[in-house]
């Protein structure tokens, strides 16, 4: 069917100067193309002990109930994130993953007579939402790559410095992806005292249950402190549930409200809502993925010291890698050796790779086939 209408031009404007995301490479399309099998997946930063067996079970058991809506008010889940982090139900807003989260707080808070802030090299997903609304984009330096501790981190006095009488809202990642880098307790409070109440500080922590080091911040902690914060978590990561979609907020209950007139009723499925209340329970399992990705992070780290490889800074479940190159012809090099990994020049970046830490023989196949692709 052919038309005259230039659908482009009848978006809003935020919208037609838009990019779609682009996700990882999935196996099945790797597999068509080059009609290999055995694909390793090492792209989007998902755990490869999978899914947790308690939100396995759980989700079995909700398949019996399919026919009916899921609860639109995501009681009983937000009860269980209230009561294991010590907070109220009115504080938690849910999502289809945290990605939703981010597009519901940018439509509840942001317009074309306002502003936000993030950083350069920072999730992808924020600028899309702030665009969407037509919010204007103040992108924040990071630290130049020559830093002598977070090279590519967040830089806050730069961030601090894009707040005008504009912007309503500032999105951090601690820790950031795609750099793995994150800021320490102090440095990010004293930020958040700076910061005018009328200003929202979104602190994104999907890959927060990662990080082993005593003295990172849990931001859950400075919501009663800071009114104008708020923490986004996701079940994607860590849980293993990337494929159900389910994220939250917390909140001051203020907040939470505003961000619930936004949020669709039913925007979190049964399946997910039955699955994430089961996996926030599983210890065993957050302690044994924890564990595998501490020993990966060491294994990438001794194979980047053996070969020479330079990464940056990382706590999450991924690393950063640079490859001294351009990296777009090595990751396409990879995918004939069956390994799929994350090229970063959309983000700026265009001599890394992003790889997902995996287990120990999954790690192994990586090292082996870049150290391949690297001497062809």
């Amino acid at each position: 069917m052919q038309t005259t209408v230039d659908f482009k031009a009848l978006a809003v404007t935020g919208v037609q100067a838009l990019q779609p995301y682009q996700p990882g490479k999935p196996i099945e399309e790797l597999e068509r193309e080059l009609g290999i099998s055995n694909i390793l997946k090492l792209a989007s930063n998902e755990n490869p002990l999978g899914a947790s067996p308690k939100a396995q079970a759980a989700l079995a058991g909700a398949l019996t109930s399919l026919e009916l809506y899921p609860d639109g008010s995501g009681y009983q889940l937000k009860a269980a994130i209230a009561d294991k982090f010590g907070l109220q139900s009115s504080q938690i807003t849910l999502g289809n993953g945290s990605n939703d989260v981010l597009d519901i707080i940018a439509r509840a808070f942001l317009d074309n007579s306002r502003a936000a802030v993030f950083s350069e090299y920072a999730f992808a997903v924020y600028p899309i939402v702030i665009q969407a609304v037509g919010a204007e984009l103040q992108a924040a330096k990071a630290n130049p790559p020559s830093h002598d501790t977070m090279p590519y981190g967040h830089n806050l006095a730069n961030l601090a410095a894009k707040v005008t009488d504009k912007t309503r809202v500032v999105f951090i990642a601690n820790p950031n992806n795609p750099t793995g880098t994150w800021l320490g307790k102090d440095e990010l409070h004293r930020f958040l005292s700076r910061v005018p109440e009328d200003v929202l500080v979104v602190i994104d922590e999907a890959y927060t249950e990662y990080v082993t080091d005593p003295t990172f911040p849990n931001a859950l902690a400075w919501l009663e402190e800071f009114p104008n914060l708020i923490v986004t978590r996701t079940f994607s990561k860590i849980y293993g549930l990337a494929g159900v979609r389910v994220g939250y907020a917390a909140s001051s209950p203020a907040i939470a409200d505003m961000l619930n007139r936004v949020r669709q009723p039913f925007n979190v499925n049964s399946l997910a809502l039955a699955a994430a209340q089961a996996a926030l329970g599983d210890d065993d399992f957050l302690e044994r993925s924890v564990a595998t990705n501490t020993a990966g992070l060491q294994q990438w780290f001794a194979a980047c010291a053996d070969n020479g490889w330079e990464y940056m800074p990382t706590v999450g479940n991924f690393i950063t890698i640079n490859m001294q190159r351009p990296a777009a012809p090595l990751y396409d090099a990879l995918l004939r050796e069956g390994v799929i990994v994350r090229p970063i020049g959309g983000y700026g970046l265009p001599q890394h790779l992003r790889i997902t830490v995996g287990t120990a023989a999954q790690n192994t196949r990586c090292i082996k086939a870049l150290q391949k692709v690297l001497t062809a």
